[in-house]
């Protein structure tokens, strides 16, 4: 009989008995095959305690999973949910650490045992959580177990740490590496395996990005080793994705560097209220251990240092621009003066532009944001990097090149004195402790702060004189740089060398370029170069011309035929602007149908066009009444006489007989129209397009119902018809529409139904 079993009631045997069956991990439930029997036997506890056998249950759902959180726990999320419906008389477990290592679970647990009057069981005792003293003892026994998983693993972590800086905890390594007989790290002996590792790394170099090196190695077979599973220690070969190839060329382990706490693990919430664990990768200043040389590599540190910052000059989500396979050499650092921002590359017609993009697309865009040829900026980089680089330019150089190294020089000798005087100061105080008594604690107490000061001292000299060499590469000598620059100008214009690589180059001394249009003149360009040596300068350059300006007509061309075209016709203009050498748009000679072209686009005027008792055709057309359409006609047919002007337009000699004559024609005529009521258009008028489109049909069905006096209409001004569309008369058409057989099914249903809709 075990503590407290006389606090199971009837009431709690009513109630199912749940026996809890917990391990923390599968090696547990594998090898400790004992502790899971003996949880299974509280089953048979349950039913000495006077449980029925169907009332008891266990779940033992949560096998192999760590107590430390309820997240995954399907077992336990059950038991909690049938706690609290009130359907547990007891919980059974073999300790109260099964139930959750985490303090938050199981208080949760136990307040829900609480209020439904649910037992907790385990080896200790019968735990009754109305009762304060079990309460207490319960909660104690809570916060005792997840210190103890705090313990277990603060101590295995920190054994960890300790085999971690001495470089002797063995973690998995990547392909490529394997260990010796003697535990000691050693470059993969399989040659395959070795050969593909240094291709990646050899391609990275040929491309300059990871997608690049996942490119090289398509439809080449890449080797990865297994770790865990059926497959844990062998060799697999698979496809190099984009994204193994950026892990690969991460991993300062191919380095020959021992690295420990790259990663952290965090607990995270979930928009759900769930927790999960996320691993971010540390910043290198935050890795706990990094041993160098730790083991022979694949490459060199400095080689790893140059790949890292490589591949983080090609994120382009975080802001970089690495150079790309287009055309437009100024892609990236090419930057808008007028917002600020950054210009895109837009490729039109195979010919890469500049424009403003960013700032048009947030509605920030300025009026002189716009776009520019790509060709036009680049031709001015391009010139001033290899003028930059000329024989005079070299020279320059080399000598600055000579104070930089003398300057660094005096800077590092600098640091170097500093160090050293450090050094004696440490060495002086250290013999001044080890000569003092021991016995004599007030005295070598004072001279071993002493000493401690100076060592701390003697550290910071140390480092600032590493900081001090490693912030300063070793120039190139003077030879090489003037070899490497006179091959500069071939080696740019050579149709080997890639636009990729042309980018790369002008990189190496070109910061960015800034394009400002100048105000008032949009022909004339401002570009802006900053060098990377903190110089800058300006250049003004015209931009290219578009197709438009390219057909134009000379200027000097126009400003001729605004000066002789008033006082000459289409033919002598023409003839005039070809003595004078001028060219139309297109190259072409002037005849007289592009002069006229010309004086009617520049608005130049015509001679002329009139003689004493001439009138136009509208003249006419408004004296007769009738349309200027019939006056043409009459022209054409020879009832008036005519005569073509300078600009091709009609002139025609009107005296009083041409007009009574014209308006005994318009009398006589059966189209022109009577004019029945002058007076403008009333409210509740339509023409008959607009009651065309009240009705739903076509304007020549409305014109045919007013011809036949179906509807009521009046010929007004200028012979228009006038209906009087009242509601009646729209009922009239509707009715007329739906009992129509000519015209479609369809009009006819909406006629019909508007109809029924009006008289409801």
């Amino acid at each position: 009989m075990i503590r407290g079993e006389s606090k199971v009631t009837g009431a709690h045997l009513d109630r199912a008995a749940i026996v809890y069956v917990r391990q923390s991990t599968l090696v547990q439930v594998r090898e400790h095959t004992e502790s899971t029997l003996r949880q299974y036997d509280l089953a048979a506890q349950a039913a000495r305690m006077g449980w029925a056998g169907a009332a008891i249950e266990v779940i033992d759902a949560d096998l192999g999973l760590s107590g430390r959180t309820a997240t995954r726990r399907d077992g336990f999320k059950q038991l909690v949910a049938r706690v609290c419906l009130g359907e547990v008389g007891a919980v059974l477990g073999l300790e109260v650490s099964r139930l959750a290592r985490s303090n938050a679970d199981l208080a949760r647990l136990l307040e829900l045992a609480r209020l439904t009057g649910t037992l907790v069981i385990d080896n200790d005792g019968v735990y009754d959580l109305s009762d304060i003293n079990d309460r207490l003892l319960l909660g104690l026994k809570s916060q005792m177990s997840e210190a103890e998983l705090h313990w277990l693993t603060s101590r295995m972590n920190e054994a960890k740490r300790a085999a971690a800086r001495r470089g002797e905890l063995r973690v998995p390594l990547p392909v490529g590496l394997v260990c010796d007989d003697d535990g000691n790290v050693v470059i993969d002996p399989d040659e395959e395996v070795a050969a593909a590792i240094s291709d990646v790394f050899a391609a990275f170099t040929q491309t300059g990005s990871a997608y690049g090196v996942a490119g090289v190695f398509a439809g080449r077979r890449f080797p990865r080793r297994a770790y865990g599973g059926v497959w844990a220690g062998q060799l697999r070969w698979g496809r190099l994705t984009h994204a193994r190839a950026a892990g690969i060329l991460r991993n300062p382990v191919y380095a020959g560097a021992y690295v420990f706490g790259r990663r952290r693990s965090r607990q995270v919430v979930n928009p759900d209220g769930s927790v999960r664990s996320a691993v971010t990768l540390l910043p290198r200043d935050q890795w706990e251990v990094l041993i160098r040389d730790h083991h022979p590599g694949y490459i060199t540190w400095e080689d790893y240092l140059a790949n890292e910052a490589k591949l983080a000059g090609n994120r382009t989500n975080a802001g970089a621009r690495p150079p790309r396979e287009g055309t437009a050499l100024c892609q990236g650092i090419v930057f808008c003066g007028a917002c600020g921002r950054s210009m895109q590359v837009r490729y039109q017609d195979r010919l890469p532009r500049y424009e403003c993009g960013h700032s048009r697309a947030d509605h920030v865009a300025t009026p002189l944001c716009g776009s520019v040829r790509a060709d036009t900026i680049d031709a001015v980089a391009s010139g001033a990097l290899l003028a930059a680089v000329a024989p005079d330019q070299v020279a320059l150089a080399l000598a600055a090149a000579e104070e930089v190294t003398v300057r660094r020089q005096r800077s590092v000798r600098a640091a170097e004195l500093a160090a050293e005087r450090a050094r004696y100061d440490a060495d002086r105080a250290e013999r001044a402790f080890l000569a003092c008594e021991p016995e004599n604690r007030l005295v070598a107490r004072t001279l071993e702060a002493r000493w401690e000061t100076t060592l701390t001292g003697l550290a910071d000299a140390e480092a600032a004189l590493a900081t001090q060499r490693s912030a300063q590469p070793e120039l190139p000598g003077p030879d090489q740089l003037a070899a490497t620059i006179a091959d500069l100008p071939a080696l740019w214009s050579a149709p080997a060398t890639s636009d990729k690589d042309r980018k790369r180059l002008l990189r190496a001394l070109l910061a960015d370029v800034t394009i400002t249009p100048v105000a008032g003149d949009p022909s004339q360009i401002c570009v802006g170069l900053r060098w990377k040596s903190g110089a800058s300068q300006q250049v003004q350059v015209t931009r290219r011309k578009n197709a438009y300006q390219l057909r134009s007509t000379d200027p000097a061309a126009i400003e001729l035929a605004r000066r002789i075209g008033p006082g000459c016709d289409n033919n002598a203009l023409a003839a005039a602007l070809n003595d004078a050498g001028h060219r139309t748009g297109t190259g072409q000679p002037f005849d007289g149908v592009a002069a006229g072209n010309l004086r009617s686009y520049h608005h130049i005027p015509y001679p002329g066009l009139l003689e004493d008792g001439e009138i136009t055709p509208r003249q006419v057309a408004e004296l007769v009444g009738v349309s200027t359409g019939t006056v043409h006609y009459w022209i054409n047919a020879g009832y008036l006489t005519a005569r073509r002007g300078p600009a091709g337009r009609w002139c025609i000699p009107f005296p009083p007989e041409a007009e009574a004559a014209c308006r005994d024609r318009a009398v006589g005529s059966a189209h022109q129209h009577r004019v029945t009521d002058p007076a403008p258009r009333r409210e509740q008028e339509l023409s008959i397009a607009d009651a065309a489109c009240r009705l739903g049909v076509k304007p020549d069905v409305i014109y045919n119902w007013a011809q036949w006096g179906h509807i009521p209409a009046r010929r007004g001004d200028a012979g228009r018809l006038w209906i009087d569309f009242t509601p009646a008369v729209e009922r009239a058409c509707l009715h007329r529409i739906a009992s129509s057989p000519k015209l479609p099914e369809a009009i006819k249903t909406q006629a019909a139904q508007r109809l029924e809709r009006n008289a409801v």
